[in-house]
């Protein structure tokens, strides 16, 4: 065998080199590489198949063998345009145990999270384009053969602590799922959906509003909580019942709030000292209480979980008091107090806490402080004092229900923003002396992300 030394090989003329002659092959020798010729947008197969998690290498195919569990692919780092990298579902169980593609900080078809393999037997090859796009999948345009493993969404104030997300609403808006996940990540998320709050009655005796319907899944497992798709979900958040605009009124019922399929109900108005069906109070997410105004003159608290639903979202009101004692609203974990001759008007019912966990460091800055730990939402409001009875204040369940009025000069308070508290019960039809307004509701929402 004969060897040339070179460093350059050019054309005599024309601008054509050949190598070799027809039926003969060019080989590399073992261990040599080559620059300046480019891909030609296929991979070498490395043929044994691969069992345990392994970092790919540029222009190479791996079969991958999932039997015995989930393997991770790392693509490359830092990688070029033109970076060329196949895996293949070796045992064809990429459906039970799901081959991850890790973009290894790099983008994945334009998005920051890795991709999963999850039907069984199939192929993928992905090229390096850009920063912008990152990996692109190239041997085919099914876009559902690689799925994101956690879900991917934008909207509200969001929230990072360790591997979940929290998107908080306050107002109107979308939470607009842009990657579905898998099973092998998450799929679903946990939510909390508190509606708004009811005004307390207006009037002598007035009872206090019922809180806002009260929902929440947490905590669940990230692959069984509520499923999610990659859609727009319209966020409403329920505003809460205004103070009466005239005088002796019971108080306006809060408004729903809606995440998806789940509606959380206003809660319902307080009883007021107006005759008739207005002394009772309103059912609702959680129910008013009911008016005391004189000798058989008190009303009875509203219904609360209406429209029904499993578990509940709310609680009765409390009864009136003919000795002029409002009774309390109901709250998300228990009923509104009953109006009583001593000590006089009914307290709110308590709202539910959600544990810290599901707002992360910055809990503090939703719901309300309770008995317990975790943060308050969707209390009920205290009723209206008025003589003879005590001149104590009722107070508002924990989770931002307002107290109610004490006659002659103290106020009624409004449920807190944000909460789904109801407000208290006014003390006079004097408009200088009004009812409280419900608390606006909220909805927040929590999946794991990575």
């Amino acid at each position: 065998m004969s060897t040339i030394k070179v460093n350059t090989i050019t054309t005599r003329s024309g601008s054509t080199i050949t190598l070799g002659e027809s039926g003969k092959t060019i080989a590399l020798a073992c261990g040599a590489s080559q620059t300046g010729f480019g891909r030609t947008g296929t991979v070498n197969w490395c043929t044994t198949a691969k069992t345990s998690p392994l970092t790919a290498e540029s222009g190479k195919g791996y079969f991958i063998n999932t039997t015995s569990g989930g393997i991770t692919v790392t693509l490359p780092s830092s990688p070029s345009a033109g970076d060329i990298v196949a895996v293949s579902d070796y045992a064809g169980t990429a459906e039970c145990n799901a081959i991850t593609l890790c973009r290894n900080s790099s983008k994945f078809e334009g998005g920051c999270a890795n991709k999963i393999l999850v039907t069984n037997g199939d192929s993928v090859t992905v090229v390096y384009v850009d920063g912008t796009k990152g990996w692109k999948l190239v041997n085919t345009a099914d876009q559902d053969i690689l799925k994101g493993q956690f879900i991917q969404a934008t909207g509200g104030t969001v929230l990072t602590c360790g591997n979940y997300k929290t998107h908080v609403f306050t107002s109107d808006s979308n939470f607009v799922v842009t990657g579905a996940g898998s099973s092998a990540g998450s799929n679903s998320v946990e939510y909390l959906v508190v509606a708004g709050g009811a005004g307390g009655g207006d009037g002598s005796g007035s009872a206090g509003g019922g809180a806002g319907g009260y929902r929440q899944n947490y905590p669940s497992p990230t692959t069984a909580g509520l499923p999610v798709s990659v859609q727009t979900y319209p966020i409403t958040i329920g505003a809460g019942g205004t103070f009466s605009s005239s005088p002796s009124n019971r108080g306006s019922s809060g408004a729903n709030s809606v995440f998806s399929t789940i509606t959380s109900a206003g809660g319902g108005g307080g009883g007021s000292e107006t005759s008739g069906a207005n002394r009772s109070g309103a059912a609702g997410g959680s129910g008013g209480g009911g008016q005391g105004s004189g000798p058989g003159c008190q009303g009875s608290g509203g219904a609360g979980n209406t429209p029904p639903v499993s578990p509940p979202q709310g609680n009765n009101g409390g009864d009136g008091n003919g000795a002029y004692a409002g009774g309390g609203g109901g709250g998300a974990s228990a009923v509104g107090g009953q109006g009583k001759p001593s000590p006089g008007a009914g307290v709110g019912g308590a709202g539910s806490p959600l544990a810290d966990a599901f707002f992360g460091p910055t809990a503090p800055s939703y719901g309300t402080p309770g008995p317990s730990s975790g943060r308050y939402f969707a209390g009920g409001g205290g009723g209206g004092n008025q003589p003879p009875t005590s001149g104590s204040t009722s107070a508002g369940g924990a989770g931002g229900g307002g107290a109610g009025g004490v006659h002659p000069s103290t106020q009624a308070i409004a449920g807190t923003a944000n909460t789904g508290g109801g407000g208290g019960g006014g003390i006079s039809a004097d408009p200088t002396q009004p009812n409280g307004s419900g608390g606006s509701g909220i909805v927040a929402i929590r999946y794991r992300f990575q």
